[in-house]
């Protein structure tokens, strides 16, 4: 069974594998671990949840001790876009200084305007947004934006967060552009 944690995993391989900068390099564990603020023996058992759940496949390297791991755009598309809002809903909480995510991240700009109610932020103190509270998948990954920048992982995130708490125009602006990220080669 996935964990929230594993979701925020998968993001990151795929925000790496989707990176026109990273030039199709696969990170190690630890590398992973550090850029998400998380114990190794996290990234590890998120990875071997991952594989059993069909959403990494192996990728073996230039060491065939060593197996890396990719994953499956389809699988993961239809995992995110019809899953992740059952399986770890959202908790909205108190008014709080934050990291705007869901239908408030930049990447809405285009579709959505904000009015005056409260955004959804992700609590972090050193944020510079203030709305409702509304808790990550994983609770490092305030921490995680702020420390290691990375566009695409920061909007394949705010994606999953509208799917997870958004109204059915923001949820399928949001699986749309999910669509778009993932499937982009």
């Amino acid at each position: 069974m996935l964990k929230p944690q594993d979701i925020v995993i998968l993001l990151k391989i795929l925000s790496r594998s989707l990176s026109k900068d990273s030039q199709g390099e696969i990170w190690p564990q630890n590398k992973i671990a550090l850029h998400l603020c998380m114990s190794v023996s996290e990234v590890h058992a998120g990875l071997k949840r991952l594989n059993l759940s069909g959403l990494l496949g192996p990728k073996a390297g230039v060491d065939p001790n060593k197996v890396r791991f990719l994953p499956i755009t389809a699988a993961c598309e239809e995992c995110l876009i019809s899953g992740v809002k059952y399986y770890f809903p959202i908790e909205s909480g108190a008014y709080t200084r934050g990291i705007a995510t869901s239908y408030a991240a930049p990447i809405f700009a285009k579709h959505i305007s904000i009015g005056n109610d409260p955004i959804p932020v992700w609590p972090y103190a050193e944020g510079d947004q203030r709305g409702l509270a509304l808790e990550p998948l994983y609770r490092s990954v305030p921490q995680s934006i702020t420390q290691y920048p990375d566009p695409l992982f920061y909007e394949l995130l705010v994606l999953v967060d509208a799917l997870r708490s958004g109204r059915a125009r923001e949820r399928n602006i949001a699986a749309k552009l999910l669509k778009d990220r993932i499937n982009y080669e």
